[in-house]
């Protein structure tokens, strides 16, 4: 049984397949060139005989002629003129006389001046006379004609000798009446010449189609290798061993191709990994916190706790820090739904100056109450297809920051510009600034720049902003930048599409954020 298997497998393999594709394929060119060649060669043969019996007929033409003869009672007959002492002639005569019949108009063969028989070799008599009715109509057919008209066919002796036949009208120089005519060649070597030619190929098309199909299985199998390499790493990659890579042969082929995207594959399912892992280990930390001090207040409380308003600030404090691990939680589970595509933009023409002017309003109070300056400049109209509740989580996040770090006395200016292909939105402060070491990670989910503020509040410090941020921006096809100098401030530069942008965005927005 496992060895029936075995060869399943191997029949099923796609080695075996393309080898038999290939036989096939090999033997349709094979057989093709062959049949060419045989077609080709047999027509050569084929006019190679009919030139040598037109030359036989011009011949006949020029040693015979068809005339009364006095010694016959003035008859019609054949006469052959030529000089029997020259070689050369008398061989041409003899050759043409091989076979051939000379008959009238009705199809009845006429004398020989000589022999007084009828006009017909011996080996014209073995592979049949024509018929008068066919000589007869043929005269008739080659007279009507305008130019000469000539007849071929294809005979056999009794032996079965092939014979080609030429046939058509000559004159007589007496009274011009029409007679016909026929003479006649063996082809019997080019028969011979076709079936040996039949013959060798028979026997090397089975030979170079078991040598190439020999090469092919290699060819085949070497092509595959790579394959086998790319199937061989799959099974070898699990969530440990993700780093893991197919070198490429650096051929440029669709098998580099092929290892290309396997790698690029890879690399998905690794930085997928490598997020699943980040988001476990960031909701464990931030959670941590949150439930160890609502543990710890609980515990206080039941073991320590001895009066109503003991109990009631541990509740408060337990009730407070379940507040902050509600937000944690809502706000982890807003950005999973937002990477994994489950938010969907809604988009809508704006004017982004509205929405700018109605968001610093908001944070005028907030602003005066950290005794900051916070101005907008904002050109007169500024329309843009967007998500407004999107912008606005995005606008709000980036001025609570700026508002957050930036000291008593200092200044957030946020900016509005329209450009030809883009819109320019920049909140800038004074404030503290990044230290560029930090500046790769800010969009990060819970990364917090060290020594940057005290304890955040729900609202602020869970290190979600931004990577909210990130998400929006790239969601509406646009892009984000960072300028910052430590204890000089830092500048967040927003460029986003200045036209209405359609289902590429809606792709975008169901990506993380690759910030």
């Amino acid at each position: 049984m496992s060895r029936q298997r075995d060869f399943r497998r191997v029949f099923r393999g796609l080695r075996f397949r393309l080898t038999i594709s290939y036989a096939v394929l090999f033997t349709v060119l094979l057989t093709g060139v062959a049949l060419t060649f045989r077609a080709r060669l047999a027509s050569g043969l084929d006019n190679q005989i009919q030139e040598e019996l037109n030359g036989d007929w011009a011949a006949m033409k020029g040693y015979m002629r068809i005339e009364p003869v006095l010694d016959f009672g003035n008859r019609i007959c054949s006469a052959w003129y030529y000089d029997g002492d020259d070689p050369d002639e008398t061989t041409i005569v003899l050759d043409t006389r091989k076979i051939y019949l000379v008959a009238d108009q009705f199809g009845n063969p006429i004398p020989d001046s000589v022999t007084h028989e009828p006009s017909v070799s011996t080996a014209y008599d073995d592979i049949g006379v024509d018929k008068p009715a066919d000589i007869r109509k043929k005269v008739l057919e080659a007279v009507a004609s305008p130019k000469p008209k000539i007849f071929w066919e294809d005979r056999k002796t009794s032996t079965g000798e092939p014979v080609k036949i030429r046939s058509g009208i000559v004159f007589s120089e007496g009274h011009g009446a029409p007679y016909y005519v026929a003479i006649g060649a063996s082809y019997a070597d080019n028969v011979k010449t076709l079936h040996a030619y039949t013959w060798i190929f028979a026997g090397v098309i089975p030979g170079a189609l078991l040598l190439g199909s020999l090469l092919g299985y290699y060819m085949a199998g070497r092509a595959l290798t790579p394959v086998l390499a790319v199937a061989q790493a799959a099974q070898r990659i699990s969530g440990s061993n993700l780093s893991m890579r197919i070198p490429t042969r650096d051929a440029g082929d669709e098998l580099d191709y092929l290892i290309l995207t396997f790698n690029r594959m890879i690399e998905r399912l690794e930085a997928s990994f490598q997020q699943m892992r980040q988001f476990s280990a960031d909701v464990s930390h931030e959670l941590r916190t949150p439930i160890t001090a609502i543990r710890g207040q609980l515990e206080v409380a039941l073991f320590t706790a001895q009066t109503t308003d003991q109990y009631r600030e541990a509740m408060f404090n337990a009730l407070t820090d379940i507040d902050r691990l509600s937000q944690i939680v809502r706000a982890l589970l807003l950005l999973s739904q937002a990477e994994t595509g489950q938010i969907v933009l809604q988009k809508s023409r704006l004017n982004l100056c509205e929405v700018v002017d109605d968001l610093v309003d908001q944070f005028q109070i907030p602003a005066e109450a950290a005794g900051v300056r916070l101005t907008a400049q904002l050109p007169p109209e500024c329309s843009a297809e967007v998500d407004r509740v999107q912008i606005e989580r995005m606008i709000t996040n980036l001025l609570s920051n700026a508002l957050k770090f930036t000291p008593e006395g200092g200044a957030v200016t946020m900016s509005l510009q329209v450009e030809p292909q883009f819109i320019e939105l920049v909140v800038e402060d004074n404030g503290r600034g990044i230290p560029t070491e930090h500046l790769p990670h800010i969009f990060d989910r819970f990364y917090r720049v060290p020594g940057q503020g005290t304890a955040p509040s729900p609202e602020q410090g869970l290190g979600l902003g931004l990577s909210f941020v990130a998400w929006i921006v790239k969601a509406h096809n646009g892009k984000i930048e960072v300028e910052s100098t430590p204890g000089k401030g830092t500048r967040f530069i927003i460029r986003l599409p200045n036209e209405g942008v359609g289902s590429d965005t809606m792709e975008l927005a169901r990506q993380p954020a690759g910030y």
